[in-house]
């Protein structure tokens, strides 16, 4: 094995996110430009092949036209605004159809960032048919889900919430974010607009998505110098990776991904063969994407790359799965197949299993590098030990607050002499997520009263305001909800009292 080193100056393509969400995607979407940054690459030859060798990771590259606060060794920054906001998002519900599922449905942070469950979850009445992958590290990818069916964060965010795994209207999710106060500071604040607008949520959410990374595991310690990042049986792991085992052909580089596609003759989900929910999802997605019949209606399995190309020699295929933080993200596989590492080392040990597309429809995909390892007991425990030293301590952070659905500063009218309360429906105040939440007044006229369970306002006796003569002015009338938890949150009415009176209309 030879390594040759070179310097360029590369264009690093958009990041992607894998999720879970794979397979309820559009057709590629463009990458967003990039910012250029030196990079500088080492290459592997084995069996007359060249390779991107093992190597540290570096920074995430960012959009030139997403940009965001980095530390001084280029890292995109966790106190970042764009990145808070975009954290807010990621744990927000109402980016979905139902309001019930968020990106962290999915990609749950004390589940690796993915789900420790063989199968995603769909919105409710639905199910997935793939596997959650990890958000961690994301940053670096430019092949989003399984089928590597979008090419960046921004257009993946937006495909996972508005496809089956989040059934959102794009209307209705704009018009709720415009509808949280604190929602229109940060987005004014982070983008300048005067009201949140969707795209801006994709964009946000990817940001907090690039800030999601672990460049100090013990390979990188043991990369960048450290030789005891690494024991004994890690160094020779890493030499079975590169040499024997052969990992290295598909897992190289930074990321250990090559971000190409193959037939692994990864064996069937028995789950996928007996609930009908991802039946039902896994069907209707494929005849939506122009599958034929034969393949819609006959499929037993994920077709994987297919979904995409429509090439019957794409069927079965899958982009190779990064590396790393492995040890917080079983199941592994696009389904979940296998529990642990153990399972997925004995698996290519065997030179893979049997070649389903061939088996179900004459087509024979599986991918030739496959062949049988011949590794011993000892050689695989050596293994799973380097691939356990591509994570490091496991990633948490403090929850984020979701802030409550709240009106804006509203407007109304009435006028003097009116038999009926002043405020109409539309001044009523905006519910609270929590449904337990009371209401009482804050500072208003005498005479106005607050009902305690819907927050309607009302005022019998409303007397215009002046600030000059025949000058209608609003008045200010501030209410509270007291939520379950003691939290209180004010809103803020303005109501016009004209001076024409009623009886002249």
């Amino acid at each position: 094995m030879w390594i040759y080193w070179r310097s360029c100056f590369a264009t690093a393509l958009a990041a992607a996110l894998i999720s879970g969400c794979g397979g309820s995607t559009p057709q590629p979407t463009a990458p967003q430009a990039e910012t250029r940054q030196p990079v500088t690459e080492a290459f592997v030859t084995r069996d007359g092949e060249r390779f991107p060798a093992l190597a540290p990771l570096g920074p995430p590259p960012i959009p030139l036209d997403n940009q965001q606060t980095l530390d001084k060794d280029g890292f995109p920054l966790l106190d970042d605004p764009k990145v808070q906001l975009g954290k807010i998002l990621f744990f927000d519900t109402r980016l979905s159809g139902d309001n019930s599922v968020s990106c962290a449905t999915c990609h749950a942070p004390d589940q690796g960032w993915g789900l420790n469950s063989t199968i995603s979850r769909g919105y409710p009445g639905t199910s997935h048919w793939r596997n959650s992958q990890t958000v961690i590290n994301s940053a670096y990818l430019w092949k989003l889900f399984w089928e590597g069916s979008a090419l960046a964060l921004g257009p993946q965010a937006k495909a996972a919430n508005t496809g089956l795994s989040g059934n959102g209207k794009t209307d209705m999710m704009e018009e709720r974010i415009r509808q949280v106060p604190e929602y229109v500071k940060r987005f004014k604040e982070v983008f300048g607009a005067d009201v949140p607008i969707l795209e801006d949520s994709w964009r946000a959410i990817g940001a907090f998505q690039r800030a999601l990374n672990q460049p100090d595991t013990p390979f990188d310690l043991y990369m960048k110098g450290d030789k005891k990042a690494l024991d004994e049986q890690q160094v020779r792991g890493l030499d079975l990776f590169q040499g024997k085992a052969g990992c290295i052909q598909c897992h190289n580089g930074p990321l250990f991904t090559d971000q190409k596609y193959y037939n692994l003759g990864v064996t069937y989900q028995e789950s996928f063969l007996e609930d009908p929910l991802q039946q039902i999802t896994h069907r209707w997605q494929y005849y939506q994407k122009g599958s034929t019949e034969e393949f819609y209606r006959k499929g037993k399995f994920d077709l994987g790359l297919y979904f995409v190309s429509h090439r019957d020699e794409d069927i079965g295929k899958f982009r190779t799965a990064p590396l790393r933080y492995l040890e917080y993200t079983a199941p592994y596989m696009h389904h979940g197949v296998f529990d642990d590492l153990m399972e997925v080392v004995n698996f290519y040990n065997d030179g893979g299993g049997e070649d389903l597309a061939l088996k179900e429809f004459g087509l024979a995909t599986k991918t030739k590098r496959l062949k049988k390892l011949n590794l011993t007991a000892e050689e695989k425990e050596d293994l799973i030990a380097f691939l356990d030293s591509l994570s490091g301590d496991e990633i948490r952070m403090e929850l984020p607050k979701i802030p409550d659905t709240m009106a804006f500063v509203d407007q109304g009218e009435t006028w003097v002499g009116m038999p009926i309360p002043v405020v109409s429906d539309d001044l009523a105040a905006r519910q609270s997520q929590d449904t337990q939440a009371t209401w009482s007044l804050v500072k208003g006229p005498q005479g106005v009263t607050v009902d305690p369970k819907t927050g309607r306002v009302t005022w019998p006796n409303a007397q215009p305001q002046s600030a000059a003569p025949g000058q209608d002015v609003p008045v200010t009338i501030t209410i509270r909800a007291t939520k379950a938890n003691g939290d209180t949150e004010d809103q803020t009415l303005l109501v016009t009292v004209l001076r024409q009176a009623l009886a002249s209309r």
